[in-house]
């Protein structure tokens, strides 16, 4: 069987899953972003670099506070390694009017069938991705 035959392409599972990730900030929802995250997540920036789902989680509650999310996202490009196991995602940060600010860059792991989880993340300075 082709592998384009599949219902869904690792690269189109890597975008969903980035999309319902970021969803999460847009619905105040921090138990959801928690889901996303392996128990081995890396976040950096800042001072301090965040290792663990549950200091992740405990360094992002403050983006969580209050009605409006402080930022959103949305991927623009990915890419998944040959094996299908490990990805890449990247796209634009906005500030709540609209304006760019940075570009995110997450690496996904397959960490159990159709289960994408965010293992590294670093924020970069914005930039259009090449198509």
């Amino acid at each position: 069987m082709d592998s384009n035959a599949t219902p869904q392409s690792a690269k189109e599972q890597v975008f969903a899953a980035e999309r319902a990730f970021a969803r999460t900030m847009a619905e105040r929802d921090l138990k959801a972003f928690s889901g996303h995250l392996s128990n081995e997540a890396v976040f950096f920036g800042g001072a301090k670099t965040l290792r663990g789902k549950q200091q992740v989680t405990e360094g992002w509650a403050p983006f969580f506070a209050g009605e409006q999310a402080p930022f959103s996202w949305e991927p623009d490009q990915v890419e998944v390694l040959e094996s299908g196991n490990l990805a890449l995602s990247t796209g634009l940060v906005k500030d709540p009017a609209g304006k760019v600010i940075a570009r995110f860059n997450s690496i996904w792991r397959l960490e159990a069938p159709n289960v994408w989880r965010v293992v590294f993340d670093k924020g970069s300075p914005a930039e259009a991705a090449a198509p």
